[in-house]
């Protein structure tokens, strides 16, 4: 069951990869119709909310390195499982990165260099922002999804609807970060395409993993402060 998890995962990431990332990447900027930033944001927020409802009953849906961290820092998932989990995210978004970029590069002018989706500070934030207040922003946005996914997931809350308020809630913070970082909140969903960007982008990825580790930890031990009962696992269907 725990292999069935991890693949979950990696198909879940992957999808969340692909469709938001590829949102930004081939259908943002086409001339005349294209989906600009509110299009990328509900793209990423989608992402999660058809597949919260695919497999969230089979690995709980995490998708993201920083939500596993955080609701084990919230009590709500097994230390043990972390590193299965994120090698299994980071995997599928890999495999959508590289997807993606087989099918942009089929278009004349294409150029990695630009960007590809990749988050960045300084230079290659999209508004310019400094590393400082890139730092923040992302730590302070990963803390809002981490605790509205504690909520969204407790078992007082109305069921069924989590993975609107999740999705929800990721559409959200894309409508505010996406000019200060290209919105990354996901450790995971940054390194796929950092990897084929190079240079600048896997230079400054270390930056998207702190921060959204931390992020995720305040999240869920905040949320665990303030309502600790009753604490399910989001882990999908029992392991064997």
């Amino acid at each position: 069951m725990d292999i069935k998890k991890y693949a979950a995962e990696a198909i879940g990431t992957f999808w969340l990869t692909f469709a938001g990332c590829g949102s930004a990447v081939i259908a943002a900027g086409f001339p005349q119709v294209g989906i600009g930033l509110v299009g990328v944001s509900l793209a990423f927020g989608l992402s999660v909310v058809t597949m919260a409802y695919a497999i969230g009953h089979i690995s709980g849906c995490h998708l993201n390195p920083a939500v596993t961290v955080g609701l084990a820092a919230g009590g709500r998932f097994p230390a043990g499982q972390i590193l299965p989990y994120v090698i299994a995210q980071v995997a599928g978004a890999i495999v959508a990165a590289w997807l993606l970029y087989v099918i942009a590069s089929g278009a004349p002018g294409f150029d990695v260099s630009k960007g590809f989706a990749s988050n960045g500070y300084d230079a290659h934030s999209p508004g310019q922002y400094s590393m400082i207040v890139c730092f923040l922003t992302e730590v302070v946005m990963t803390m809002m999804f981490l605790f509205i996914i504690m909520g969204a997931t407790h078992g007082r809350a109305p069921a069924g609807f989590a993975p609107l308020a999740i999705g929800l809630a990721l559409v959200m913070i894309h409508l505010v970060s996406i000019p200060v970082t290209n919105t990354s909140v996901n450790p995971a969903r940054s390194t796929g395409p950092a990897l084929f960007v190079g240079g600048w982008a896997t230079a400054q990825l270390w930056l998207f993993w702190v921060a959204p580790l931390i992020g995720g930890v305040l999240g869920g031990a905040i949320y665990r402060w303030l309502s600790e009962e009753p604490a399910g696992i989001v882990a999908g269907v029992k392991t064997a």
